[in-house]
């Protein structure tokens, strides 16, 4: 099992943290080589389709998502967005929390990734470039943009 935990804190209030971590189009600008295209009319929510395309041109593979649990953060309670990954390439799944923290909040993504074809033997390698990778994408999906 290839599953990884990200643990971070932001100054960004709980609905600003979930607003921006659910604006799936904008992971594509955080992941190297990636693009994420929203199949469902919006707003997200359980049954929303996903597709994260990674790879140069033909060269490359879908990461089909759907999302089976959609619970907003709430004054009463952290939120929780949880994601099956239903591709041929990639399988598993992924969830996001998102609470209260002080006058911020905190997250912590969950993530177990599968790639067809990939020997178990490499579960702690493919853990690790995960945890990387999406530890960048939710550092830079959590970034003040602000001048």
């Amino acid at each position: 099992m290839a599953l990884f935990r990200i643990a971070r804190r932001t100054r960004l209030a709980p609905a600003e943290t979930w607003r921006r971590l659910t604006d799936w189009e904008r992971h594509g600008d955080s992941v190297p080589l990636t693009r994420v295209t929203v199949h469902t009319p919006p707003p997200s929510g359980t049954g929303t389709v996903l597709v994260a395309r990674t790879g140069l041109g033909p060269l490359g593979f879908d990461d089909r998502m759907e999302i089976t649990r959609w619970q907003p953060p709430t004054g009463a309670g952290p939120g929780v967005c949880r994601l099956e990954k239903r591709g041929r390439t990639v399988t598993g799944w992924a969830e996001i929390e998102v609470g209260r923290a002080g006058a911020g909040s905190y997250v912590v993504w969950r993530e177990d990734l599968r790639v067809r074809g990939l020997p178990r033997a490499l579960d702690g390698l493919t853990a690790r470039t995960g945890r990387v990778v999406f530890g960048r994408a939710v550092k830079a999906l959590l970034r003040d943009r602000t001048p």
